[in-house]
């Protein structure tokens, strides 16, 4: 079943009855089965979300992701107890050697950089050599390949000037939203699986608390780079709104392709997600990444 996603942006109360968020604003009220939603994205700051409703969420693996002043996700709970064997997977995680790390991150450079190269390929029209960058990547991605062809890709992306920047001009608000919201997804996969967020196998940081999941959102971000794309033909708007927002957040139910099935993002990321830790408990040699164009 595809987990629902709700953006909450007026002033709402949130609480919960018979296993039914209850969601009282000043417009309407509604309720939603809390097995059915997957995100809850709360962009308001008069939002009241009761104890109770908050832990049954998270019991139920809802990402329930809060946004900051500029209208942009900022943090997240998840669930900490969401796999029966979970000491076990971190112990495995946690004892992983730096050649399997280092093998882990080649595959999933191979894969960013692949996609990257069938995107900018069905937007532009014209061939473009990331198969041969791709092919380049070396254990770890010693030789930066990543950079290289994030160089070249940015360049030729958009048709005006365009400098990828965290804090960057439209459409950087727009790809920062997006990426936020699969990075949400990302992390609420991995915790699904039993794995630690904040150990990574390529990002580092003591500041950071979702690394894995910065490494494993890397071959999903041309999903979000499609759909920032879609939006600006689509529209003139430059600044974030609920239309924009409700667009971005559609990626999590787009339809991405493994060998013999089809799945909606959400979905595609718990195999993935599946397949990480099964490559910590040496059961798998490879990450399975889906393919994001049939």
């Amino acid at each position: 079943m595809i987990k629902k996603s709700i953006l909450i942006e007026n002033k709402t109360i949130v609480t919960t009855k018979n296993l039914q968020l209850v969601l009282k604003s000043d417009i309407r009220e509604s309720s939603i089965p809390i097995e059915d939603i997957g995100f809850i994205v709360i962009d308001n700051p008069e939002v009241f979300l009761s104890i109770p409703a908050m832990n049954l969420l998270i019991e139920n693996n809802t990402a329930v992701i809060i946004c900051n002043a500029n209208h942009l996700p900022n943090g997240m709970f998840l669930n900490l107890n969401s796999h029966h064997i979970q000491q076990e997977i971190f112990k495995n995680q946690i004892d992983a050697s730096t050649p399997l790390k280092k093998q882990l991150w080649q595959q999933t450079i191979v894969e960013k950089i692949s996609n990257q190269g069938i995107l900018l390929q069905k937007i532009t029209t014209k061939k473009n050599n990331f198969d041969f960058l791709a092919s380049k990547v070396l254990s770890g991605d010693s030789s930066n390949m990543e950079g290289v062809a994030a160089n070249f890709y940015w360049k030729t992306f958009f048709e005006q000037k365009f400098k990828r920047e965290r804090f960057g001009d439209y459409p950087n608000n727009f790809l920062n939203y997006g990426y936020a919201i699969l990075r949400a997804a990302t992390a609420r996969a991995l915790s699904g699986s039993g794995l630690l967020n904040t150990l990574g196998i390529h990002h580092k940081s003591k500041y950071n608390a979702f690394a894995l999941a910065d490494d494993i959102m890397e071959p999903f971000r041309p999903i979000v780079d499609e759909k920032v794309f879609e939006i600006m033909q689509k529209y003139d708007e430059q600044e974030l709104n609920t239309t924009i927002k409700t667009e971005l957040l559609q990626i999590l139910t787009r339809t991405v392709y493994f060998k013999d099935e089809k799945s909606p993002l959400m979905v595609a990321l718990q195999k993935t997600s599946s397949s990480l830790q099964q490559c910590f408990t040496g059961e798998r040699k490879k990450i399975k990444y889906p393919k994001l164009w049939n």
